[in-house]
C-alpha cells in the first residue's frame, strides 16, 4: 500500500536555537500526518468519537533521527498502515526533505483503540479496520 503524503513548512516555532527542527516536533508532524491520512479515508476523529464512543491513543512511539530539517524547509510527512490488530494499529511514518527526498526522521507510531469514556482498551469497530485497510 503506498505512504499517504502531507507537505509540511518548518517555521520559527518549530525550530530550537541552533535553528533546526527541535527533535520532539517531529511528533507533532507525524500526528499532523495520520490524522489526514485518517481525513483521507473518510475518518473524522470527532465524528468517529461521537458515533462509536472509542478513540485511539498513542500507546508507543519510535523514532529515528536521520538528518536535520531547518527553517523554512518544505517537508513530506507520510503514514502508511504498517500493521493492524484487534485494538491497535502501528503507523509507519517518515519525513522527507520535498524536492531531493533526502530522509530526515523515521517512526513507527502504535495508537490503541480505547473506550472514550472510560480509557480502557476495547476493540476497534471491524467496518473501520476494513475502511483503514483499504
Amino acid at each position: 500500500m503506498a505512504a499517504f503524503e502531507f507537505p509540511v513548512r518548518v517555521y520559527w516555532e518549530d525550530t530550537d536555537a541552533g535553528g533546526i527542527v527541535f527533535y520532539a516536533n517531529y511528533l507533532k508532524f507525524f500526528e499532523r500526518a495520520r490524522t489526514e491520512w485518517l481525513r483521507a479515508r473518510g475518518v473524522q476523529q470527532r465524528a468517529l468519537r461521537e458515533q462509536s464512543g472509542g478513540m485511539f491513543v498513542v500507546a508507543c512511539a519510535t523514532l529515528k533521527y536521520h538528518r536535520p530539517a531547518r527553517l523554512d524547509d518544505e517537508l513530506i510527512v507520510t503514514a502508511r498502515l504498517q500493521d493492524s490488530g484487534r485494538a491497535a494499529l502501528t503507523i509507519a511514518q517518515q519525513a522527507r526533505l520535498a524536492g531531493p527526498g533526502d530522509l530526515l526522521c523515521e517512526g513507527a507510531i502504535r495508537i490503541g483503540w480505547v473506550d472514550a469514556a472510560s480509557m480502557k482498551p476495547a476493540r476497534i469497530p471491524p467496518a473501520l479496520i476494513e475502511k483503514l485497510n483499504s
